[in-house]
């Protein structure tokens, strides 16, 4: 078996973090064994390297090594790539097709983002690991495969078994051996040496200088978080490599090349949801005292209406005083203005500012008498006999000529007429227009 320093060069791996060399030593223990592993890691850090070590290092190492890129196949066909089909199974299949398990007999199938997998191939996969069976799409003969799996994924598997979305007895199998990938932000001492790496490699492949850094640049580019990882570190060599006419690099050229400098600090989401909340208290106070408002303003519409009707205006105040001190403040001056008070009354009910469509619905009345505040024209009484027309028959003369000015067109007539549509609507069904 080769060493750990061996390895590091056949597969070209850079990096002498302890971490980094506790994985790949844990790879050549697992390698002579047909124990499945799971590799783990965010996405990025290379954990394509460690299947292929662990099959390089095995009894099967002269047989197949397939790699298969679970996240990149639709749904539809995995089970179809995976395990093969029959002629006529589903549309299209017009011949039969063997899958990766029957083609990889004998060697290792290496299952990137098996996290992804849907969970009626996760029962396929897990009756594989069991006893080594499985059945083509379309076919009721079993059969048999020696494979060996080694899996990898950047998804927190106990959230996703949490969630219902990973088989808890699936991951246990494949689990046998997890073999964990540090983030690069955790190798620190080895992201300069990778960078050096990937900049001496772009260079040999553009026949161009290659590029350096400064002291300053190179503790920028190791104190970076590096979220897309080693990925995200080649990235940046390539394109330094080839943008750049000056080979020495600083700071403030390294700068350009990094998005995010910032300094990564951590979200209160507490306080965000506290702030919410009191958003939404103080939506609803205010919605209360619109409705308050709405239900002073019906009060005012039956006191004018019973001040009107009675002309006792003494007997009316006395029996609304609340409402009017509610509404106008204290006065214990005993000459009050009633023609004022119901001047001012006419006038506030009269508003068409206010209005109980825009209300929450829970806010909006149930009566008919509170689903017409914002009509002015629901209050109206006939205030001198002499008058030829009624003020309905007014108002309903007042709707038709909108309404054939706007020919039908309900909302332009309602701006027309200074009503909510609403309140048109009603209109329209109450005369039978």
């Amino acid at each position: 078996m080769e060493g750990i320093q061996a390895i590091k060069q056949r597969f070209e791996l850079i990096g002498n973090d302890p971490s980094f060399n506790r994985a790949i030593q844990k790879s050549l223990q697992v390698a002579p064994t047909d124990i499945s592993v799971l590799v783990t890691g965010e996405s990025g850090v290379g954990k394509e390297s460690i299947p292929r070590i662990i099959h390089s290092q095995s009894f099967r190492k002269h047989a197949k090594y397939i790699a298969v890129n679970c996240g990149a196949i639709p749904e539809g066909t995995i089970d179809s790539e995976l395990f093969g089909h029959e002629k006529g199974a589903f549309t299209g299949a017009t011949q039969t097709r063997s899958g990766y398990f029957e083609v990889a007999d004998g060697g290792t199938i290496f299952l990137d983002e098996v996290g992804e997998l849907p969970l009626p191939t996760q029962v396929r996969l897990l009756r594989v690991l069991e006893n080594g069976e499985f059945l083509k799409v379309g076919s009721s003969k079993v059969q048999k495969t020696d494979v060996r799996i080694v899996a990898a994924t950047n998804v927190k598997m106990f959230e996703a078994i949490e969630k219902g979305k990973f088989r808890e007895d699936l991951y246990y199998r494949l689990s046998t051996v997890e073999i964990h990938l540090p983030p690069l932000r955790e190798r620190k001492g080895d992201i300069h040496l990778l960078f050096r790496k990937f900049a001496s490699d772009f260079a040999t492949k553009y026949k161009m200088p290659t590029i350096r850094l400064d002291e300053d640049a190179v503790r920028l580019l190791t104190n970076y978080r590096w979220s897309g990882n080693i990925r995200q570190l080649r990235n940046i060599a390539e394109q330094i490599s080839v943008l750049e006419q000056e080979r020495n690099i600083n700071v403030a050229t390294l700068r350009n090349y990094l998005p995010d400098t910032g300094t990564h600090l951590p979200a209160v989401v507490g306080e965000n949801k506290k702030a919410d909340s009191d958003f939404a208290n103080e939506r609803e106070i205010l919605y209360k005292v619109l409705f308050d408002m709405k239900n002073d303003l019906n009060d005012l519409k039956k006191l004018t209406h019973d001040l009107m009707a009675s002309g006792n205006m003494k007997d009316v105040s006395e029996e609304n005083s609340g409402l009017i001190q509610r509404i106008y403040g204290n006065n214990n001056d005993s000459s009050t203005d009633y023609e004022e008070v119901i001047d001012n009354a006419y006038e506030i009910t009269n508003e068409d500012s206010f209005h109980e469509d825009k209300l929450p619905i829970e806010y909006q009345p149930q009566s008919s008498m509170a689903s017409s505040v914002s009509d002015r024209y629901d209050f109206a009484q006939e205030i001198e006999e002499e008058e030829s027309l009624s003020l309905e028959e007014k108002e309903i003369e007042l709707i038709k000529k909108s309404l054939e000015r706007h020919k039908g067109k309900r909302k332009a007539a309602a701006e027309d007429l200074g009503i909510s549509e609403r309140t048109l609507y009603r209109k329209i069904k109450q005369y039978d227009l």
